[in-house]
This record gives C-alpha cells, structure tokens and sequence, in this order.
C-alpha cells in the first residue's frame, strides 16, 4: 500500500466533513499543483537535472519557500538515488512523502490551543489590516460557543475607523458581548476593562482584538506590548495564545509580516486565512520550516465553520489528493 492510500484509509476513519472541507478549501492549489506537476512529467519522462531544475520552480511558485524547496529537493535526488528510480511519475508520491517528512522534521509543536481548565483563557489576536481578524475573532467566537464556552470579546482595535463596529456586528452575529470604548480611547485600557468584566461574568473565553496600523511599525508593536503588559498583569500567565493572523493570499508578504511580530511579541501560532482564495498553498509549510511557529488554524472558506484546526494529514491529502488518483492512472 503506497503513501497516499495509507493516508486516505486513516483519513476516512476520521470526519468525513473535516476531510472535505480541507479538500475544497485547496482546490485551487491542487490544481494548480497538479497541472504543472503532470505537464513537468509529460515533458520529462526520464528524471535528470533538468527535470529537477523545472521542479524546483514548480514548487517555488506554490510558495513553498526557497530555502525548504532546495532541502527538498537534494532530498528527492537521493531518494530517486536510492530506490533507482527512472520514470518521472514515480517521483509524484516521493515528493508528497518528503515534503512530510520536512515539516514533522523539527521540534514537535502543539497545534492544539492552550485552553486553561479553569479560569479565564485570554487569547490575543495580532496582525496587519485586512487579513480577516476580526473574522477570525467571530469565528472562533462561534467555535467556541458551540463547545459550550461563554465567551466574550475585547474591542481592542481603537485607531482603525470601524473596527470596533465591526467586532458588534460578530458579537451580535454568534451571540456574545462585546467590552469597548470610544474610539482612539487607550487599547490597554480596553483590555483592563475586557478583564474585569469577563471575571465578573465567569467568562471561560476572552478573545481580543488589536490594532493592525498606526504610524509606523514601531509605534504598533509597543502598543502591542503595552496591551501584553496589561493582561500579564491582572492575570499572570495570559495571554494564553497569541494568535498572529495571516492571509494566505499574499504569499511571501505574509511571511515578512509574520517574522516582523515574531520580534516584537510572543507569537504562540499562526492562523492563515483565505487558505481556499489561493493556488500558493504551500506557504503553509514554508511558514513551519522557516519560522518554526505552528500553524493553528486555516480559512477555508466564507462559512462560520470553515475556519478549521489545521491537521497536518488533512492539509496534505487536501493539497496532493488530486496527484494520488493521477498516480493510479499512470
């Protein structure tokens, strides 16, 4: 039984719904992937140097990442070394097999949200405008009150004109309260009173927004700080996340946001939106490898439920399902 079989039988024992939400959520990169993965094979049938070259674009355009695709593929040809492989379809599943083996390679992380078992959780939203997180917020606010939790949310985003309104309208949307004040009032401030709130309402969830921009980067991230120092300070030990929201969209700009609030604060995670809006799915795995922070969660779509846990086997199958059937075929 070959890689991607082994993979679909343990997947289907699993939710089917999960599985399929990961497999729509990437269609547009694993056909992507797989058009130019079959055309790289048409016109190569015997595997040598040139044949690596075109693969190595193949995967740099997927956003894979510069530095994993060279480890990749210097991987690849030992493999192909190994077994003796001539044929360039035999390479597909390899590929797929390694990949794997590249994001499991370094230290294990937890992908699973740091949920205390009792008290307050206080989790902490960051990222640029326009990634989707205050979507992100209200999604996750639905999550949770699906498993049960109260929950309330921190209308921390006090610069942009509309973020506070637009955190209301999630709020009444899944049914929690929303803590805020004016707008331009201090964030700090706002997450004191978020705080004291959700102790005296028994909150088990505290979801924070943040500001994305104000004058200049230097500016936002001691904000950032400022508002970290706060919640550390009424509660020792929070946040207990601090969720950096991405849009899988931008590719490589996503990836340099991401290493700019890895210095300026302690992020726990990444959540990557608009995951189904991209065919440069692979910047999952070069976010892994090159930032070494775990990816926690992935838009897969508009739905309230397509905001999912990010499942490593699920991704996988979802972005090279495609190049298992194909494989058959050949």
């Amino acid at each position: 039984m070959g890689f991607f079989d082994k993979l679909k039988e343990k997947l289907t024992k699993q939710t089917e719904t999960v599985t399929e939400k990961f497999k729509d959520g990437l269609t547009k990169t694993r056909q992507s992937f797989s058009d130019k993965m079959n055309d790289l094979v048409a016109r190569y049938r015997k595997v040598d140097e040139d044949f690596f070259e075109e693969l190595e674009e193949v995967l740099i355009q997927a956003d894979v990442g510069f530095d994993t695709v060279l480890e990749l593929v210097d991987e690849l040809k030992m493999e192909v070394k190994r077994r003796n492989i001539q044929e360039s379809s035999q390479v597909k599943e390899i590929i797929v097999e390694k990949l794997v083996d590249i994001y499991e390679s370094d230290d294990e992380q937890i992908t699973s949200l740091n949920i205390q078992d009792n008290g307050l959780t206080v989790i902490l939203f960051v990222g640029v405008n326009g990634v989707g997180k205050t979507t992100t917020i209200g999604k996750l606010a639905y999550k949770f009150k699906q498993e049960g939790k109260k929950v309330l949310l921190a209308a921390g985003d006090t610069f942009r004109a509309g973020a506070i309104e637009q955190l209301e309208v999630w709020g009444k949307r899944v049914g929690v309260d929303v803590i805020k004040q004016n707008e331009g009032s201090d964030p700090a401030a706002v997450m004191y009173d978020a705080i004291q709130a959700a102790r005296s309402r028994k909150a088990d969830i505290l979801l924070c927004d943040t500001a994305g921009r104000l004058q200049n980067k230097v500016n936002l991230m001691k904000e950032l700080e400022k508002v970290k120092r706060v919640i550390e300070r009424e509660i020792p030990g929070a946040p207990h996340e601090v969720l950096l929201v991405l849009d899988a969209t931008t590719g490589q700009n996503a990836m340099i946001q991401a290493k700019q609030f890895k210095e300026a604060t302690d992020v726990t995670g990444i959540v990557l939106t608009k995951l189904d809006g991209t065919a440069k799915g692979g910047i999952v795995i070069a976010i892994r490898k090159e930032l070494n922070i775990p990816v926690k969660f992935v838009g897969l779509g508009e739905k309230m439920d397509d905001l999912q846990p990010f499942d490593l086997e699920q991704y996988v199958y979802g972005l090279f399902a495609g190049l298992a059937d194909e494989n058959k075929e050949d």
